[in-house]
């Protein structure tokens, strides 16, 4: 996936094909996925810029009900909430009454739960209180509004009836403190199951070194990255990261770009061309005069396409906010009607009651758990299939999904060469001419050198014994064989050697280059012994996950950086829809915009950095779990292995679930719709009246059947090896 962040020449001829240690093909795959070690010696590591924050304790969100609120808070505030709710719930007359047993009476035991209530109000139930008065100010009530409207009630009813003022009979502390404990524990699910835009940033920041090695004419000087300015020229060290963007002007080097374009193969840069801040130099030290810096990197381009686009793609509202919504008005409307109905009746201690019944019954437990718990509960199922669910709106939006765009190295392909074809002169066969590449080639560590060896292997061939190995910058390799120079490399070896392909030969070779092939020549003491082509190889899953997402209604697309004649081949082979070659790093994300301007939803599947703004662009962003640390913080979901079909685990996993959440949400609004009217005294005059305790206990039951009901989650099957 040779999509790099800085500019490229044209590659018109195939000798250029190989400057990449000396296989680089033509547009063609680079790579097989890297295990990302840092080569800058501690400068480019995270102890200079902060790693990603966990996401558990620490991410901050900044929309939605949760404005303001961290992970951390709701987890805090749920412990101690609990804690304090044992007491006050078992020294409540109305549970006690309830389960039949009569708590301890000792001199202050009647003011457990009203001291512990209030505490538990004040403390726990603080967060719904703040986002109900933001939801009031903006005309917005959803659920934070309703839960504080809920909990208010309860807490001034129940102090009246604490301080015998109206001689009420709403002793609704217990059911204060259930609440704000429940509600503070689903809110806690919830964020936890909530992606963090501020991880991807971090994880971006982190691949700059702090300080570089600035060359002035009294010699170098170790300087902050931050006071390096366009024109200065630095030393970048072997195994050393590039503080900022720049063009090398002397020296050339195997630069691993793997924490730029998710791929591990190097490619060489010489003096003229471009090189990218975050990359590595792997084996020779290079000047590189600075062009860009701070603010004006790609890297710092990329860092604001991210943020951009994971700001837009955070906006939307989850299912229980709506029904909350709803709750809000209808238990609004039916209080205000139940108070006036009562009091023109005359019956003032009733018109209460019955008022006061219906504001705290119309939050059900139900409702705070609907969404989380399905959440919590399909996050667990997914891990188990090897899919992480970061964003709890991925899981929603899956289903609603009309296209997947897959990148193409790494994910639809292995990321790394294969040999593919074989053509030998006459006189030699396929075979011997396979095992003598191997046998030149077994001393390099360079991944297509591993490709044919490994051919070779699994043929079983024998291979000549080689010594005196040598690599050729840009031209191939060579070694002697039996007393004989062998030499491995392609057009810009026979160039060097002055050897033309002969007929029989470059028909094949042709063939190869159109499709995208890397093209490798053997040549014997100067004779031209044969071809070997490779190519990335294509994994036998992504042909399963396309023909399944393609019978589910959901077309596949594939985009990368390569060449429109190696795109195509993939794309013909796997039977792909719409097939995006060539695109420059900084254009994925329009794709995925323009995908998006014709109407259609789309899911994006990545593994690099520069895969990181089309993730957060899309309305689902997956990562796979071999790509870089800033695709996996910048995506909803993230695939552990590199299995394509894990995808379609995600699309099962997003309607069973959202199924899931619609009927506990019916069963928690529906459970209002029946048990309102009831508390608000619409049968009274048959005798039919819900009284508070009755009321509290249904809300209980409620839960129950929520909870139950997400549990049936657990027999959806999402081995993507079973997926069909």
């Amino acid at each position: 996936m040779k999509e790099h962040i800085h500019p490229a020449s044209p590659v018109s001829e195939a000798d250029h094909n190989h400057t990449n240690h000396h296989h680089q093909q033509p547009g063609a795959t680079s790579g097989e996925h890297s295990e990302h070690q840092d080569h800058s010696g501690g400068h480019g590591g995270h102890e200079g810029h902060g790693a990603a924050r966990g996401q558990d304790d620490h991410a901050v969100h900044s929309h939605g009900q949760h404005a303001g609120h961290s992970t951390a808070m709701f987890k805090d505030r749920f412990w101690l909430t609990l804690a304090l709710s044992v007491p006050v719930v078992f020294f409540s007359p109305m549970f006690a009454h309830l389960l039949g047993y009569m708590p301890p009476e000792f001199p202050g035991s009647a003011w457990i739960p009203p001291v512990l209530g209030t505490v538990i109000f004040l403390y726990g139930g603080q967060p719904f209180l703040r986002g109900g008065l933001s939801e009031l100010k903006s005309r917005k009530p959803g659920m934070m509004l309703l839960i504080a409207m809920a909990i208010s009630v309860a807490f001034v009813a129940s102090w009246a009836t604490s301080l015998r003022i109206g001689n009420f009979d709403l002793d609704f502390w217990w059911e204060l403190a259930l609440l704000v404990a429940i509600m503070l524990l689903g809110h806690w699910i919830e964020m936890r199951a909530l992606g963090s835009a501020q991880g991807a940033l971090d994880a971006l920041a982190a691949l700059l070194p702090d300080e570089a090695e600035r060359i002035t004419g009294a010699g170098l000087e170790t300087v902050p990255v931050a006071a390096l300015q366009a024109g200065d020229v630095v030393l970048v060290r072997s195994g050393a990261r590039l503080p900022a963007d720049g063009t090398v002007v002397d020296g050339q080097a195997e630069f691993d770009e793997s924490m730029i374009t998710g791929e591990s193969k190097t490619v060489l840069r010489v003096a003229g061309d471009s090189v990218v801040a975050g990359t590595v130099a792997t084996d020779n030290p290079v000047r590189v005069q600075v062009t860009a810096v701070g603010d004006d990197t790609a890297l710092a381009g990329i860092q604001r396409l991210v943020a951009e686009a994971q700001a837009s793609s955070s906006k939307a509202q989850a299912l229980a906010d709506r029904a909350a919504a709803f709750l809000f008005y209808f238990a609004t409307i039916a209080g205000v009607i139940t108070f006036i109905a009562w009091f023109l009746m005359g019956n003032l201690p009733e018109a209460v009651t019955r008022t006061v019944t219906v504001l705290v019954i119309a939050c059900p437990h139900a409702l705070g758990l609907a969404i989380p718990l399905v959440i919590a509960i399909s996050t667990e199922q997914a891990a188990r299939a090897g899919v992480l669910i970061k964003n709890r709106m991925a899981l929603e939006r899956m289903r609603t999904i009309d296209v997947v765009l897959f990148d193409k190295t790494g994910t639809l392909t292995e990321g790394e060469p294969a040999l593919k074809d074989a053509v030998a002169a006459e006189g030699t066969t396929v075979e011997e001419l396979l095992a003598l590449a191997a046998a030149v080639e077994s001393d390099s560590e360079h991944p297509v050198a591993r490709a044919i060896v490994r051919a070779a292997n699994a043929k079983g061939l024998q291979q000549p014994a080689a010594t005196g190995f040598s690599s050729m910058t840009g031209r191939g390799v060579r070694a002697t064989v039996d007393g004989r120079t062998v030499q491995v490399g392609g057009p810009a070896l026979l160039r060097e050697l002055g050897l033309t392909e002969p007929e029989w030969l470059s028909a094949a070779t042709r063939a190869w280059m159109d499709r995208g092939a890397a093209v490798l020549h053997v040549v014997d003491e100067g004779r031209i012994l044969g071809a070997v082509s490779l190519e990335d190889a294509i994994r036998w899953e992504s042909r399963q996950a396309v023909q399944a997402l393609q019978s589910r209604g959901v077309r596949v697309g594939m985009i990368t950086g390569d060449a429109k004649q190696v795109a195509d081949a993939v794309g013909s082979e796997l039977n792909i829809d719409e097939v995006f070659a060539e695109v420059l790093p900084a254009d994925k994300d329009k794709k995925v915009a323009e995908l998006q301007s014709r109407g259609l939803k789309v899911a994006m599947v990545g593994d690099g950095v520069n895969d990181s703004p089309a993730l957060a662009r899309a309305e689902v962003g997956i990562a796979i779990g071999a790509g870089t640390d800033v695709a996996m913080e910048s995506a909803g979901v993230i695939l552990a292995g590199n299995d394509p079909r894990a995808v379609l685990s995600m699309v099962d996993l997003s309607k069973a679930s959202y199924t899931k959440m619609w009927q506990n949400l019916v069963w928690a609004t529906g459970y209002n719709i029946i048990a309102v009217p009831l508390a608000a005294g619409v049968l009274a005059f048959a005798g039919i009246v819900l009284s508070p305790a009755a009321g509290a206990v249904l809300m209980s039951v409620s839960t129950i059947v929520v909870a139950l009901n997400a549990q049936l989650l657990r027999r959806v099957k999402l081995n993507p090896s079973e997926v069909r």
